[in-house]
């Protein structure tokens, strides 16, 4: 598993393992039942505290995209379509926000940003 962190990200770095893993996990990279380096091996790899990456997998067994066996490691878990539309649609949402708000901000009108948005679908056809 391939994860970059970046120390000039806004994000903290707990975040951007989880963020790696989820679209390893959305893209299937990382498939269901595939093993999940240990929390010590992937703090060694990115020369980070494990108590990070613990963070990091700690969220992601709370949200459901792995499961931790004792004494075994973490896993993918099985892939939940509902769960994964219903994240994807939140994350849509919270670009659409984003859009509003510059769109507000530079006074661009809805119906040049509904514009934007056909010119945009239209050569996906």
């Amino acid at each position: 598993m391939n994860i970059i962190i970046s120390n000039h990200s806004e994000l903290p770095i707990f975040k951007q393992i989880k963020n790696a893993i989820k679209e390893a996990i959305y893209t299937e990279t990382l498939k269901e039942g595939e093993s999940l380096p240990s929390v010590r091996v992937l703090a060694g790899d990115l020369k980070i505290s494990f108590l990070t990456v613990k963070r990091a997998y700690d969220e992601l067994e709370e949200e459901g995209f792995i499961k931790t066996v004792q004494g075994k490691g973490s896993f993918v878990a099985p892939r939940n379509l509902d769960f994964i539309k219903e994240e994807k649609l939140k994350e849509i949402q919270n670009h659409f926000e984003e859009i509003y708000k510059i769109a507000k901000i530079s006074k661009i009108s809805n119906e040049e940003i509904k514009e934007l948005f056909h010119i945009i679908f239209e050569e996906e056809l």
